[in-house]
């Protein structure tokens, strides 16, 4: 006789302390999430897989005949709790602990900590990360860094009286948890981030005035946000909150949800608190999504701005969307870093920053992102000028957003020094990424992996269409990969041997060539590479 599989199994080198995450209770409400979802999770993935191959035969994503009633009805969600009724400026960034008090401290509305796009999924980041928002929540988080010589001090982090609200994002549904299996399966990760995170903490930040509140990143379909909703009226009820305490935002990062925005919050109305436009991934995903239609060919990242074509549109039907509904329409990142070793570059960073800013808040966003600490004043005066009140859910675009408009690409070159920019920084990411860290600066600005996308997204389109440069030429594989060694030669240069010598750059360069190579496009990045990861005989 066969005995049976044990409910769940863990496949990493314990991590200090991880017994207080992963206690008995803790873990049987994860296997029981995951028991519950995990079939829907693999059915919707199957549905994007099938939505996909459409796209590659020629068909563009268009608002669905299904939902019309749901886009043309009268209805509205369920109000926002006072305690995130301002949020004009929020923060975002990995779950380290320096990082989380520095960002709480910062003066922001809100926090946001990033198990996705800014963390690399090690067993070790996972862990710690849920032991640090667990202290947080609780205020007893601190940090000692030690000084830079032997004589210098140590410099201490603890939280101030008044710290921004926390929002939590959890891993898109597409990404696994192999190091925690239940029922002989990897688990999907955003059940185990999820999971973990409320059921340690839901009921602390009720107690404190605050709640359970999430970000939703990456998702393709209403239907995905129905199972969202599920996932959350399930572990309301089992933890015996009452239904609708959690609240989330959507991340509209990619293209076909930019056509269900409606749908989306129809299906979270009793949770939700609003769409956020998160551009990256979106610029991302409209080269992904219509990765075979030479009709949609990108410029250089650099002239892929949020006042033109189909991000333009984007912007203005999200507003428009989120504000007939009732709820907060929220810009997005500002990447910009202060610059300290050069005043110059400084003000031209900071006068972006402004532009971007002040762009966001006479459109009728309702607040914003930044990814440093630094720029977390500009923005606040910024909006505070232009919008004294707590948000401007009473502001309307009124402007029509049709299907040619969301699918409209930017004007504008496309050049060699394009081209170079984009290698030098995705394999620097991706070397990044490897070693365990999933937020960097790179070249003066804050990336995380929807960088890394965006530029190996652009490198696929460019060679599979053989792309026209300014100068007549075109992007041929044979012209990438002597490209890419010269970029190599540059990289080298500019952080020295000796990083090349530690660092993960063989492999990021082998990745990033791969995928920039390869005869389909390669859904996201960070599923190879978590491959890579996880051969580590540390997270086996």
């Amino acid at each position: 006789m066969t005995p049976p599989v044990p409910p769940y199994s863990l496949h990493a080198k314990p991590v200090q302390g991880q017994e207080s995450i992963l206690t008995a209770d803790a873990l049987a409400f994860v296997v029981e999430l995951v028991r519950t979802f995990r079939p829907r999770v693999a059915s919707l993935l199957a549905k994007r897989a099938a939505r996909q191959a459409d796209f590659d035969s020629g068909k563009a994503p268009d608002f669905l005949p299904e939902t019309a009633e749901v886009r043309a009805g009268d209805w509205r969600c369920a109000p926002v709790p006072e305690a995130i009724a301002d949020r004009r400026v929020e923060i975002t960034g990995p779950v380290d602990r320096k990082m989380i008090i520095n960002a709480l401290n910062s003066g922001a509305s809100v926090f946001m900590a990033d198990f996705e796009d800014a963390t690399t999924p090690t067993w070790q980041n996972l862990i710690e990360g849920q032991q640090n928002l667990r202290d947080a929540v609780r205020r007893t988080i601190s940090f000692e860094q030690p000084g830079a010589t032997p004589d210098a001090p140590a410099k201490k982090y603890a939280l101030k009286d008044h710290t921004a609200v926390l929002f939590v994002r959890p891993r898109g549904w597409h990404l696994p948890e192999k190091h925690l299996h239940v029922d002989g399966e990897v688990a999907p990760g955003a059940l185990v981030d999820f999971g973990l995170f409320f059921f340690h903490n839901a009921k602390e930040q009720i107690a404190r005035g605050a709640g359970p509140f999430f970000y939703l990143p990456k998702m393709e379909s209403h239907l995905e946000a129905r199972l969202w909703n599920d996932v959350f009226v399930f572990a309301e009820d089992k933890l015996g909150i009452p239904r609708g305490t959690i609240k989330a935002t959507c991340l509209i990062e990619t293209l076909p949800a930019a056509f269900e925005m409606d749908e989306f919050l129809y299906e979270l109305r009793e949770h939700s608190a609003g769409l956020n436009c998160g551009r990256w991934d979106y610029i991302f995903s409209f080269i992904k999504k219509r990765a075979n239609d030479a009709t949609a060919l990108l410029p250089d990242r650099g002239e892929v701005t949020m006042d033109k074509a189909f991000l333009d549109a984007y912007v203005t039907l999200l507003i428009e969307t989120c504000h007939r509904r009732g709820v907060h329409a929220m810009g997005g990142m500002a990447a910009q870093i202060p610059i300290k070793s050069d005043a110059t570059k400084n003000e031209q960073a900071l006068a972006k920053v402004r532009a971007d800013k002040l762009r966001e808040v006479t459109k009728g966003h309702d607040g914003t992102w930044v990814a440093h600490p630094g720029l977390v004043p500009i923005a606040k005066e910024i909006f505070d000028e232009h919008m004294p009140a707590k948000n401007q859910l009473g502001a309307r675009p009124g402007a029509k957003v049709g299907r040619a408009d969301l699918l409209r690409p930017h004007d504008g070159k496309r050049t060699d020094a394009g081209l170079r920019h984009n290698i030098r920084v995705g394999v620097q990411y991706l070397d990044a990424w490897l070693r365990g860290q999933g937020c960097v600066p790179i070249y003066d600005l804050m990336e995380d992996a929807a960088t890394a996308e965006i530029s190996r997204a652009q490198v696929w389109q460019w060679i599979h269409h053989a792309a026209p440069l300014d100068d007549g030429s075109v992007v041929s594989r044979e012209r990438f990969e002597r490209t890419v060694s010269e970029e190599m030669k540059r990289i080298e240069g500019e952080v020295g041997p000796d990083r090349i010598a530690t660092g993960k750059f063989s492999e990021a360069r082998d990745l990033f060539v791969r995928l920039s190579l390869a005869p389909r496009f390669e859904e996201f990045l960070t599923l190879p590479a978590y491959e890579i990861v996880t051969r580590d005989p540390l997270e086996a």
